[in-house]
């Protein structure tokens, strides 16, 4: 594997549909002043989406997450995060990309409405 900056850059060029869909979705936050970063390097990982404000990591997983490698990948990854003092959340690529509500409620209840402070 490439180090972590180069393959994050290369992830940002490819971005997924359900990833795009994601970044739509936290447009409102975004416009409200709070950065998100996509494919940022974390010491050995490239996370999807991170806002450092609110050492918030979400996750979007396809298919590949859910055999026992996966999700034995997907555990240790997300303890290396927590110990770090991140809270990771993880969606579907079809919770992002069939509509996206219930995703979006989940952030509301996560960073408040855009633009109010927490």
């Amino acid at each position: 594997m490439d180090d972590p900056v180069t393959f994050a850059r290369k992830l940002r060029r490819e971005q997924t549909l359900p990833e795009r869909r994601f970044w739509g979705l936290v447009r409102p936050w975004r416009e409200a002043g709070l950065h998100w970063r996509r494919q940022a390097p974390i010491g050995p990982y490239v996370v999807d989406f991170v806002c450092k404000a609110r050492n918030l990591i979400v996750e979007i997983d396809g298919d590949t997450h859910y055999s026992e490698a996966g999700l034995a990948h997907d555990e240790s990854r997300t303890a290396y995060l927590a110990e770090r003092g991140h809270r990771v959340l993880r969606f579907t690529n079809s919770e992002v990309t069939q509509g996206g509500e219930g995703v979006y409620t989940v952030l509301m209840g996560v960073l408040g409405e855009p633009g109010a402070e927490r």
